[in-house]
């Protein structure tokens, strides 16, 4: 990256603007695959807006960006941006010193407090990285085969389960594309899909973080009684299918619904034949309040070791803008912005899920804040007792209080 003192830096800014070339940026991040829309569509609406400041997309591989990024900061040697992972792996390097604390940020503001959590201090006393894009969990279904079939989106659990007895009684397509193989499938489109629910999404989630709440308690276990039934109807080899084997189901037209997440429109638009429509996780009773894992998922900080930081603040404040809402969320259907800022969303299903967020309660996914720091690891626990459930090898029951009983052996506000 280009060396500047910040001297030099306040002083272009104090002349009304940096100069062409005063400053150039470069971004880490671990989104190899957005190469286009960064070099293609969000640079430059910075770079015309902010003459003299230049940005450089550097992605690695996603496999190799920790310890990657890591290297490079410990050597000095990284960029002056990090996008960020939501919670622990970015609040560790907050803790180390390598991610500006930036709460005084113009604009930080426009985002709810649920999404600048994951990028906060667990007291919220100090932010790292501005909130870039959540993706929202629901299902998506084949509206051809709905239309055929004569059936319609369901509102209530029991109309979830009466459309999937039709589908599955025609017996052209599997009801539910979904497997147990990979058992994170189980976790994040099944159990955190469909939970906050029960639990009153961000009231259940900070219920088990001050240990008012387990997950034994009947809003907890409740999740895991409705997948137990979602097993009839997700076809007779699901616990050998993995996540790729699910895709592959619906987009070839031989699923009807497919339980996940808005990340998948981009592949799916390209990929699937038929038109498509997207339903929000059933209530249990019509006039029931709607509630939705609207999932922090990247954000973006600064590098304390930044030769640039007026620079990169004033790109922090673009990113935090209605401008970069609208243009990313656009450009990257299925990560939506999380800023409160309203656009117009172009594609069709990625409108209608963000339009959810009208409608129902956004929370988070249950495990990720806190609660997944010691051993066992909630979240990876979740994996294995939600393919449990799934593969009839735990009861709802059982799958509950494996998870309570590995939370109470390390987090104290669970022991009591």
């Amino acid at each position: 990256m280009m060396k500047m003192t910040t001297a030099t830096v306040a002083l272009c800014f104090a002349s009304g603007g940096v100069l062409a070339q005063d400053a150039t940026l470069t971004i880490e991040s671990w989104r190899a695959e957005d190469q286009a829309i960064w070099d293609d569509v969000l640079i430059p609406a910075f770079e015309a807006s902010h003459p003299g400041i230049q940005v450089d997309f550097a992605p690695t591989a996603p496999t190799e960006y920790n310890a990657a990024l890591n290297a490079r900061l410990d050597g000095g040697t990284a960029g002056d941006l990090i996008v960020c992972r939501p919670f622990d792996g970015s609040l560790a390097l907050y803790q180390r010193g390598h991610l500006a604390d930036i709460s005084d940020l113009d604009g930080l503001d426009n985002f709810p407090d649920f999404a600048k959590a994951a990028w906060q201090t667990d007291d919220a006393s100090a932010s790292f990285c501005v909130p870039m894009a959540s993706v929202i969990h629901g299902f998506i279904y084949n509206a051809d085969a709905f239309a055929e079939l004569g059936i319609e989106e369901p509102g209530t659990v029991e109309e979830f389960f009466a459309v999937l007895d039709t589908i599955q009684q025609d017996g052209t397509y599997t009801p539910l594309a979904i497997g147990s193989a990979d058992q994170w499938e189980a976790a994040t489109m099944a159990y955190t899909n469909i939970g906050p629910t029960y639990w009153n999404g961000e009231e259940g989630r900070q219920a088990l973080i001050d240990g008012s709440a387990k997950f034994t308690d009947p809003q907890y276990v409740r999740p895991f009684e409705v997948m137990e039934r979602w097993a009839d109807y997700m076809g007779r080899a699901f616990q050998a299918q993995g996540y790729t084997d699910s895709q592959n189901l619906f987009t070839l037209g031989r699923a009807a619904i497919y339980p996940t997440g808005s990340w998948e429109i981009g592949g799916f638009n390209d990929q699937a034949f038929f038109e498509m429509g997207a339903f929000p996780p059933p209530v249990e009773a019509e006039g029931d309040t709607c509630y939705i894992s609207d999932h922090t998922d990247i954000g973006i900080g600064m590098n304390t070791a930044t030769d640039n930081p007026e620079a990169a603040r004033a790109f922090l404040e673009w990113i935090a803008s209605a401008e970069f809402a609208q243009l990313y969320t656009n450009a990257l259907p299925g990560f939506f912005s999380l800023s409160n800022a309203q656009f117009e969303v172009e594609d069709p299903l990625a409108q209608e899920m963000i339009s959810w967020r009208e409608e129902c309660e956004s929370t988070i996914r249950v495990a990720h804040q806190i609660l997944s720091r010691g051993e066992p690891n909630t979240w990876n626990n979740m994996w294995t007792v939600s393919a449990n459930v799934f593969n009839d090898a735990a009861t709802p029951a059982e799958a509950a209080a494996a998870l309570q009983q590995g939370l109470e052996a390390w987090y104290e506000p669970q022991q009591n």
